[in-house]
């Protein structure tokens, strides 16, 4: 499947990129092969638009905000947050602005400290729902936001494959006694899939003083959520009390190429546990899953008989299966199973 031939995967909701990024200028991204600029609005609120300025086509990414109006850095053209242009610099009268002067803009809003965008007006879903991140008692720790080059359904099919861990994260976590979860059981959703497992794992030196735990050997009890398309929730809860929870969206670029966009939350405080430590280890085990997730192909094949699968990829084959059907019911394929 590649995203940027499949409509409907612009009728969903992705995190763009960090609020932080926007204070002081506007900025460019692209997504599923549509260049868009963001900026924050007067009332600080991001706002997004085709990165492409109605008169001269120049990238107004390269521009700057003035009261909160995007201004191109060609001829000085601005635009507000509806893309409508309320100032052309070369005309003595504002009110004598053609109707005409306005760029393509799209659905924008903050949640869990990035700006959200759908490129389409008619979303299918809502933002995924993180409850933790309302909750007091969880602090919300911003952690990656880096392009990997890889398709974003590896990743997902990644974050609920607990084979993996046994090879890929062999300095981390990966228990050679648990290659395969010692239970998995598998729900369907409106919004996706819900996963429970518990996989025997090891804990290194680092993880230990994160966990407050001195044993080596433990079991992870997981709660894994997958939100159509590319959004996974990862719950892990451990035997002292402890809830480490890891958003991850693969925020597609284009075909190859996917934007990590990863925030943690946990339930102590910095003084238990410093975010520097929590991202530490984090970082660790995201590089070993990028050394693999790199090397794969970027054209994942809904078809199934397309690659071999054994017991533990079934959250993965659900996952395309579901991905089959919302591309039939919006006529994109004509037969993927």
């Amino acid at each position: 499947m590649l995203v940027t031939r499949q409509p409907v995967l612009k009728r969903f909701w992705y995190p763009v990129m960090p609020l932080s990024y926007l204070s002081d200028r506007p900025q460019g991204f692209q997504l599923l092969g549509e260049k868009i600029v963001l900026w924050l609005d007067a009332d600080g609120k991001p706002c997004a638009a085709r990165d492409r300025c109605c008169h001269r086509s120049a990238a107004l990414s390269l521009g700057s905000v003035n009261h909160g109006q995007i201004t191109c850095p060609y001829h000085g053209w601005q635009f507000n947050s509806s893309g409508t242009c309320v100032k052309v610099p070369q005309l003595n009268d504002d009110t004598t602005i053609p109707k005409t002067y306005k760029i393509p803009t799209y659905l924008c809003t903050p949640r869990y400290g990035y700006a959200w965008v759908c490129l389409d007006n008619n979303p299918l879903k809502d933002i995924p729902h993180i409850a933790e991140a309302d909750d007091p008692n969880f602090r919300l720790i911003q952690e990656f936001y880096e392009p990997w080059n890889c398709a974003g359904l590896r990743v997902m099919e990644n974050e609920l494959d607990l084979a993996h861990p046994t090879f890929v994260h062999t300095s981390t976590f990966g228990s050679e006694d648990h290659p395969i979860p010692d239970s998995l059981d598998i729900q369907d959703t409106d919004y996706g899939l819900h996963v429970q497992a518990t996989l025997g794992v090891v804990n290194p030196e680092m993880q230990q003083k994160n966990l407050r735990m001195a044993n080596r050997e433990t079991t992870r009890t997981l709660d894994m959520d997958w939100f159509m398309p590319l959004t996974c929730k990862l719950r892990i809860n451990y035997p002292n009390g402890l809830v480490h929870i890891i958003v991850n969206t693969p925020t597609p670029i284009d075909d190859s190429t996917s934007q990590i966009v990863q925030f943690c939350l946990r339930n102590d405080t910095e003084a238990e546990t410093p975010i520097t430590d929590v991202i530490a280890f984090d970082r660790q085990v995201t590089l070993e899953d990028k050394v693999i997730l790199e090397t794969t192909d970027y054209d994942v094949p809904l078809n199934l008989s397309k690659e071999e699968h054994m017991m533990t990829d079934k959250p993965g084959i659900l996952i395309r299966r579901k991905m089959a059907a919302l591309l039939k019911e919006q006529g994109e394929v004509e037969q993927v199973l």
